[in-house]
């Protein structure tokens, strides 16, 4: 697919979707049942489901939990790796009107009981690594959840309690307020919140998305977690309209090139880490990617030198989003059209809003620096029975319209594009000036011996706080920490001067890529 295909992508993805009438996701992937049973819906490793089985599994599935005793409205919560079972127990789910709350398995038990009773779920779906993580936990749920377990368990298996009905589940009439999903946040700011999504705002993502060539020949590569927002944005729309979904249960980079390959792929989205490795990968130009028409990257800033390189080597288009799992608003880069921007994410798309405000929340004019907020049809109904951290989420501005606050810091340049700079929980205050780590890190990131950096503040007596980094080098690198610390301080200002530096095998990131400053801080 040549880029001369695709260069609609950006006119067509900034207009408005139409207004079709709404339909849940369970029934449009019941259509491609009937029109096209034997298509391809989900690679697994060695299966190979069709729309038949899938559609048949999902309604197993919602027979199952309704002769369980859950009701819509209801929620289950699922804690496991990416597999087909948990991909039938999610739109089983849905076709009986339950929410879901998929959760992180890299959380603790602890952390993995306290979201399932947040959600106040019914049962517990884990695979074994999460069972045995919950087994080994001194902190027992406070209340009863049933378990049920992927894999070869003796007791309550999925196949088993699966197997147990053989009814037809009764009709379900969804409705467009009802509760999709639970998505809990990746925590690295403290406890994670629930972010509650209608099915409605789902239902009006998937209006964009035939504009990035979804149709019943995609081919995505899912190669992020299932409970990560970041992957339901390409796994919904790829079933949505009929395409097959190739699950990568773990990423690495060698995998994740051949399953490409071999599959045909046409979509993807991945996180700047996935980018960054897989760019470093010494054979990635031996493989043939000829196939895709378009990847997606979000979830965390991606340096410009990033973009072009993937640009550069990487068949098809290249959009970068920015947006929120919370919802509020959408900004996208089509990157092969506008190299001269690879240092933004973009503009905001059509019927999307980006506002900048002051630390009192008064609007910024253009050029200003400051908070950014957004707003779209497409938001969270709020955060799961927490209404004082909604209510602080937001921000309205003089007519009444609600935004929804972000947490970073940024400014749009004189063409409208976005500029991120840094979240605003992370800015350094040294001696009064704003300090963004991001200028200091991109220019150890210019350093031919930095793979990666992360730059955090730290308490001073005599400025408040000063900059401090962490610091990954490229394996073939003997450079010394305090040459490193000289050469960046001669290029960076003053109140940017770094006054400690320590190399680190890697950054601690979150599963979907974010690097987790909090624990650099707590480990400095």
């Amino acid at each position: 697919m040549t880029l001369s295909n695709i260069d609609g992508i950006a006119s067509n993805a900034q207009s408005q979707p139409e207004a079709f009438e709404f339909c849940d996701l369970p029934t449009l992937i019941s259509i491609s049942a009937k029109q096209r049973p034997s298509s391809t819906a989900v690679v697994d490793g060695t299966l190979r489901i069709d729309y038949s089985t899938l559609y048949a599994q999902v309604l197993k599935v919602s027979a199952a939990l309704q002769r369980t005793g859950l009701l819509a409205h209801d929620c289950i919560a699922i804690c496991a790796g990416s597999s087909y079972d948990y991909l039938s127990v999610f739109l089983g789910a849905l076709r009986t009107g339950i929410a879901v709350a998929p959760l992180a398995p890299s959380a603790t038990a602890g952390q993995i009981l306290a979201m399932a009773e947040d959600a106040n779920a019914k049962i517990l779906f884990v695979d074994e690594s999460t069972a045995a993580a919950l087994a080994a936990s001194e902190s027992p749920p406070h209340r009863d959840i049933q378990m049920i377990f992927f894999g070869d368990a003796k007791q309550a298996s999925f196949s088993q309690w699966l197997a147990e009905t053989d009814t037809e589940p009764d009709e379900v009439c969804i409705g467009p307020d009802w509760t999709f999903n639970i998505i809990y946040s990746s925590g690295t700011t403290g406890t994670p919140k629930g972010i509650v999504h209608s099915h409605q705002m789902r239902w009006l993502q998937l209006q964009y998305m035939p504009h990035f060539g979804y149709t019943d020949k995609t081919v995505t590569l899912i190669a992020t977690p299932f409970y990560s927002n970041t992957t339901m944005t390409t796994l919904l729309p790829t079933l949505a309209f009929g395409g097959c979904i190739v699950i990568l249960p773990k990423f690495e980079s060698g995998a994740y090139l051949e399953l490409a390959q071999k599959e045909n792929v046409t979509h993807t989205m991945l996180v700047p880490v996935q980018y960054q490795r897989l760019m470093n990968f010494p054979d990635f130009g031996k493989y043939n990617l000829d196939s895709f028409f378009v990847k997606f990257s979000t979830s965390a800033p991606l340096n410009a030198a990033l973009k072009s390189d993937v640009v550069s080597r990487w068949p098809g288009t290249f959009v970068e989003f920015y947006g929120m799992t919370e919802g509020g608003g959408t900004c996208m880069l089509v990157s092969h059209l506008h190299p001269n921007k690879m240092h933004t994410v973009g503009k905001p798309i059509d019927g999307h809003d980006f506002r900048v405000i002051d630390e009192n929340g008064h609007e910024l004019p253009r050029g200003a620096i400051g908070e950014i907020v957004g707003t779209s049809a497409t938001m969270m109904l709020g955060y799961h029975n927490q209404p004082k951290k909604t209510s602080d989420a937001e921000w309205f501005n003089d007519e009444g319209r609600k935004y929804i606050r972000t947490g970073d810091i940024g400014r749009f340049d004189e063409d409208g594009f976005l500029i991120l700079l840094d979240r605003r929980k992370d800015m350094i205050i040294s001696g009064g000036f704003n300090v963004f780590p991001s200028d200091i890190e991109c220019v150890l990131n210019q350093h031919s011996s930095v793979q990666d950096a992360a730059v955090i503040g730290m308490p001073s007596a005599d400025w408040g706080e000063v900059p401090v980094a962490y610091v990954v080098l490229k394996e073939s690198s003997s450079l010394n920490a305090d040459d490193l610390l000289e050469w960046t301080n001669l290029r960076v200002g003053k109140t940017q001067r770094l006054k400690g530096l320590r190399f680190i095998a890697d950054l601690p990131r979150s599963p979907i890529g974010k690097v987790l400053k909090r624990e650099l801080r707590d480990s400095w």
